[in-house]
């Protein structure tokens, strides 16, 4: 049992090695310079924030930024609503073409993004809609994977009698959803807020597809830029890298006891 144990919490230690040591050492080497960067020494000899002047200074980081977190936020509060709002739907109503339309957008999930990107370019450029705020949110509020998770977790966790208690009290429909089934979900809400901010942050296909303006690009496109160039700017892309993760960091501090709930109903009940 002991021996289970530890070789259980080595595992654990070395996973958390491999995830924490890439960051670690970003972190480290954003604060040398650019011919000291794959030294042998681990922290830096003579720190400084020349990187971070210079990356502040000489590009457009902030709305690079402004646009990633943006729409990353924006993408991710309609996405969590219309998610469940469908979820809720497929789970608890029935209608004429129910079980087909739910396995056309299940079935949604084994295409490949490389499939539908030029008829999805060509349909927001066709309609005169593919200025970056719309382009870079609207095609991506209602991913299925989001709405097959809500109703999964609905119809474990959302009683019939609940909903025919509020029906019974005079509650509309509307009204019911907000009040009733929201509430029940914040576990599964948090879980896939987070999945969705990460999904829209770290974006990188799309954004490369439908901006053109330099000064309109994501945070993976700018930085993108800056290790393309011809000069491999290593020392500019730490530190922009080292800046970019924070806005996710946050989102996982603010969201981890939403997401753990959210893992641990799904252990439990799946």
């Amino acid at each position: 049992m002991r021996a289970r144990r530890g070789l259980l919490y080595v595992t654990l230690v070395a996973l958390v090695a491999v995830f924490v040591l890439p960051l670690f050492w970003a972190v480290s080497a954003s604060f040398k310079d650019r011919g000291d960067i794959f030294s042998v020494s681990v922290l830096p000899e003579n720190p400084t924030l020349d990187n971070y002047q210079r990356l502040l200074d000489g590009q457009p980081f902030w709305s690079w930024f402004g646009m990633s977190v943006g729409t990353a936020t924006i993408s991710t509060v309609v996405s969590v609503f219309v998610c469940a709002l469908a979820g809720y739907g497929f789970a608890k109503f029935r209608f004429r073409g129910r079980q087909a339309l739910f396995t056309v957008m299940f079935s949604s999930l084994s295409i490949p993004f490389a499939v539908i990107l030029v008829p999805l370019f060509v349909l927001i450029v066709k309609s005169g809609l593919s200025t970056p705020w719309f382009s870079l949110i609207v095609p991506w509020v209602a991913p299925a994977f989001g709405i097959f998770m809500m109703q999964q977790y609905i119809v474990q966790a959302v009683p019939d009698e609940i909903l025919e208690a509020a029906r019974i009290d005079g509650a509309q429909e509307f009204a019911i959803f907000w009040r009733v089934v929201l509430p029940l979900l914040r576990p599964s809400l948090g879980a896939l807020a987070v999945w969705s901010f990460l999904q829209t942050y770290n974006s990188f296909m799309w954004p490369l597809v439908i901006v053109s303006e330099t000064s309109q690009y994501t945070l993976p496109l700018g930085l993108n830029i800056l290790f393309s160039a011809e000069n491999r700017s290593f020392d500019l892309v730490l530190a922009g890298a080292v800046l970019a993760s924070i806005p996710t960091i946050l989102v996982f501090l603010l969201l981890r006891k939403q997401l753990l709930d959210g893992l641990s109903a799904g252990a439990v009940k799946g």
